[in-house]
């Protein structure tokens, strides 16, 4: 497993908090790991999935509570982009900063690069 770099994927505090929360109920070991595959309306789309580990070339964004591992093949589409948790009239959910984006939809979840 790799180690986050400065400039690479980021986790906020608020996504960390949600993420412990959430795994807190599952297994022992579990972690939320991130990947990107294609589909949805804009072309790719981000899948939050709970796995039983992490995979040996994942990204680690946090360990601890707050598992979480970002697939290497997403690292492409997601360079510098920022994992975050909002609460807000919209609703609860993880949301995606992603530069590398030229197109998104209007849930969040599918992008186009």
């Amino acid at each position: 497993m790799t180690d986050a770099q400065t400039g690479e994927i980021v986790a906020t505090d608020a996504a960390k908090q949600r993420v412990a929360e959430i795994l807190s109920a599952e297994p022992a070991g579990a972690w939320l790991r991130i990947s990107v595959t294609g589909g949805g309306c804009s072309g790719f789309q981000y899948n939050f999935d709970i796995a039983q580990a992490a995979e040996p070339d994942d990204l680690i964004l946090a360990e601890g509570e707050a598992r979480i591992a970002v697939d290497r093949i997403a690292l492409d589409f997601m360079q510098g982009a920022k994992i975050d948790f909002v609460d807000d009239l919209m609703g609860s959910s993880f949301r995606v900063e992603n530069p590398n984006a030229t197109a998104s939809c209007g849930c969040g979840t599918s992008f186009a690069v």
